[in-house]
């Protein structure tokens, strides 16, 4: 955003440069070249110009901020009071009639192509006018009358193109060179963010890499010890059951280490695609083995042939973890939706949880952001990721039944279909 605070007080010393400048202008014109000048309406327009800086300065002495419009105002009440002390000193004969450009060249500079096109049309038609309209400063001669007004009218003819040239070349260049300017901010601002973005998946990818090789030796630990207890409590029904629930999300846990482990090797070597309700169905599978204590409906909206989508650890895992908010969230009754259409492929997760606060809409993606307390505030944001990959996208609402809509859109394309 432009800081058009700071903009507003250049303008404040732009014109205290041109109320002496017009000054000693017309001091000399009065003077030295006898010129026929009403002082009263010259002296009115000066002193109209200097009670708005006045007022300009004052207000730039306040808290509020300089909004685009304002600022464009300010540039308009410039060009008129600039537009009347031209109109009293000769009009277009002026040789200070390009003191129109100030106002063009700063908003075009400072302000949106609307405002500067508008400007650039204020100034045209004030121009054209001041070449018919205005008070002469010097009249001339009578026997050399003919002579003055063919020269007149070709310098003032001359004027008037220049002018118009000089209005197209300073609108069309400096708002390209401005527009320019901005997306070239916009670009290195987005090319700076996904290098942090970067930074934040490799550091996160280290941690994972040194997590999974840890986590091999308390695995095996715990997998021998109930072995043992499956072993002594023999007779124990009710503690057999759960001792088998340990062993089953142990050795889940396990599969999981070792799929890491290759899974970059395998999907690089071969990219498999799948109709997206099978890797849903599978990903759901897998869910109910790690969070049994969850309830859950699956609605398949669409009748037609599921659309394929490139079946990677990285889409699977990303779904697992929002099944896995939800569940966080409130483990019973999640209804889940899959639908597609001609463009876009469209899944919906809805839990029963509280729904979202303001703040945690707010920084919901970020890295190391959650609203659980005990989560590690990684999962969305790597959800996020890997669906960019697919150039779809991921959002949260708070649903009006309660609780929060996951929604997931992966477009359909070529390299998905």
């Amino acid at each position: 955003m432009a800081n058009h605070h700071n903009n507003l007080l250049q303008l404040t010393y732009i014109r205290t440069l041109v109320l002496f400048g017009q000054s000693a202008a017309i001091l000399f014109a009065l003077y030295a070249l006898q010129a026929t000048l009403n002082v009263w309406m010259v002296g009115s327009t000066l002193l109209a110009l200097t009670l708005l800086n006045l007022m300009t300065y004052l207000r730039l002495k306040s808290g509020w901020p300089v909004t685009e419009p304002e600022f464009f105002t300010q540039l308009m009440a410039d060009v008129v009071l600039y537009g009347c002390l031209l109109f009293q000193t000769g009009g277009a004969t002026n040789p200070f009639i390009f003191l129109l450009l100030i106002p063009l060249i700063i908003s075009a500079a400072t302000l949106s192509q609307r405002y500067t096109l508008l400007t650039a049309t204020l100034m045209v038609a004030i121009y054209s006018s001041l070449l018919v309209y205005f008070i002469p400063i010097i009249q001339p001669e009578e026997h050399h009358q003919h002579a003055l007004l063919d020269l007149f009218d070709l310098h003032v003819t001359g004027m008037w193109i220049n002018f118009m040239l000089t209005v197209a070349l300073v609108t069309w260049f400096i708002v390209r060179m401005r527009q320019s300017m901005h997306r070239q901010q916009e670009r290195l601002e987005a090319e700076r963010e996904k290098r942090i973005h970067d930074q934040q998946l490799l550091s996160l990818a280290t941690m994972a890499a040194g997590t999974a090789h840890e986590l091999g030796t308390p695995l095996s630990t715990m997998r021998v010890l109930i072995s043992e207890l499956q072993d002594e409590y023999q007779d124990n029904a009710e503690l057999q059951e759960d001792l088998e629930l340990m062993q089953q999300q142990i050795d889940s846990c396990s599969d999981r280490l070792q799929h890491f482990s290759r899974s970059v090797r395998d999907e690089q070597a071969s990219q498999i695609s799948e109709p997206i309700d099978q890797i849903l169905d599978t990903v759901i599978e897998q869910w109910m083995i790690l969070r049994p204590e969850v309830t859950y409906s699956l609605n398949v909206l669409n009748t037609s042939s599921a659309p394929k989508v490139s079946s990677s650890t990285s889409l699977r895992q990303s779904i697992l973890n929002l099944l896995n908010n939800a569940a966080d969230a409130q483990p019973k009754g999640i209804q889940v939706e899959l639908d597609w259409d001609e463009s876009n492929i469209t899944l919906q997760i809805h839990d029963r949880g509280p729904g979202l606060s303001l703040e945690a809409h707010d920084n919901l993606g970020k890295p190391f952001v959650t609203t659980k307390g005990r989560g590690l505030g990684i999962g969305l944001f790597l959800t996020a990721t890997t669906l960019a990959r697919y150039d779809g996208s991921v959002r949260l609402y708070n649903h009006p039944d309660g609780g929060t809509l996951t929604e997931v859109i992966i477009p359909r394309n070529s390299q998905n279909d």
